[in-house]
């Protein structure tokens, strides 16, 4: 490594400090909790590489949750975290689950925690960490307790808000970011994003649709290659076509699956006119649709009817490599950028 290599490398290192402190880990990036691809074989292979993985719990049952934990375990000493779906019916049992297995930090998504939710993840010694889309509900989490955030544009895959990546962070990190750590999500997959975000503050960073490729990611073959082949035009949001229907949208890879989620919500829809379902019933059927549409994609490898989840910096993934050489090179951009920088 040469002198300016070194200095790049050492103000990286410095920057992501609060980050590697409050997460264990030995570099600031944490991979974004993706169901069916963020289980033990991904999560185990990011913290081994000195990374952060995060078990994207899903719909998960309690028993399913507990045997991934525990086989998580059994292949990394290394710290890990769970993100947990607010709206999950068994939320208070998965945090326990958790607990038993002392679970280090947690991950809240999917909407504003559930009134006990925190105190009951505290109890258990975690950190709890949120996802914040907007500067009003970050200073409400914090207010709350919460440990850390994430804050995530609409440019990420899965579920999304409307606001971009770029502008939440010049709008939340200035005002929040010395009271809690917050981690930068959306978009990003290089690491001159990475040194740019944290240079306006953030601890850290973190990534999903960039890991999706990576060699120990069990997603299909097929699943891959259809990242590989895409370009950020290709991953495309979800529209919502009933406004009583409060669906989230989900940016994915154009497919067929689109149009069947549309006749899904139609479906849904007429299930609310007849009285048959509650507002909480139609959501969790939503919920459950993407998690059958993104099996058949990840595991099955049906990536024209089932959901490919990607986020718009999906035409930065061209190949599979190990999961540590995807974090190195991120390294080695954000320092060689901030090789310029003047301290």
């Amino acid at each position: 490594m040469n002198q300016a290599a070194s200095v790049g490398a050492e103000r990286l290192q410095r920057r992501m400090a609060r980050g590697i402190e409050f997460l264990g880990s030995e570099v600031a990036i944490m991979a974004g909790a993706m169901s069916w691809v963020s289980e033990r074989n991904l999560v185990s292979a990011m913290s081994n590489a000195g990374g952060f993985g995060v078990i994207a719990c899903g719909a998960m049952t309690v028993e399913l949750l507990d045997a991934e934990i525990a086989a998580t375990k059994a292949m990394t000493s290394k710290p890990f975290g769970v993100n947990l779906i607010t709206m999950h019916p068994d939320l208070f049992a998965l945090i326990d689950v958790c607990g038993k297995h002392k679970v280090g930090h947690v991950v809240l998504a999917g909407g504003l925690p559930p009134k006990g939710s925190l105190e009951a993840i505290k109890a258990t010694g975690a950190k709890v960490i949120c996802f914040a889309p907007a500067l009003s509900l970050a200073k409400k989490l914090i207010r709350s307790g919460v440990d850390a955030l994430v804050v995530e544009g609409m440019e990420a895959g899965g579920h999304i808000g409307p606001v971009s990546t770029s502008v939440l962070a010049q709008e939340i990190l200035p005002e929040v970011s010395e009271q809690v750590p917050v981690f930068v999500a959306g978009g990003i997959g290089r690491g001159e994003a990475i040194a740019g975000y944290l240079d306006q503050g953030a601890s850290g960073v973190q990534l999903g649709t960039r890991f999706v490729c990576a060699t120990e990611s069990i997603a299909h073959a097929n699943f891959k290659k259809a990242f590989i082949r895409a370009s950020a035009r290709d991953a495309t949001a979800s529209v919502q076509i009933d406004p009583r229907l409060p669906v989230i949208p989900v940016r994915a890879l154009k497919n067929a699956a689109g149009e069947l989620f549309t006749a899904k919500q139609r479906e849904v829809a007429a299930l609310l006119d007849d009285g048959k379902v509650e507002m909480m019933e139609a959501q969790l059927q939503i919920e459950h649709y993407w998690a059958g549409a993104l099996r058949r994609a990840v595991i099955e490898g049906d990536v024209e009817n089932g959901s490919v989840m990607a986020g718009q910096s999906v035409g930065m993934v061209t190949k599979e490599e190990p999961i540590a050489e995807i974090i190195a090179t991120l390294m080695a951009e954000a320092a060689h950028a901030l090789e310029k920088r003047a301290v």
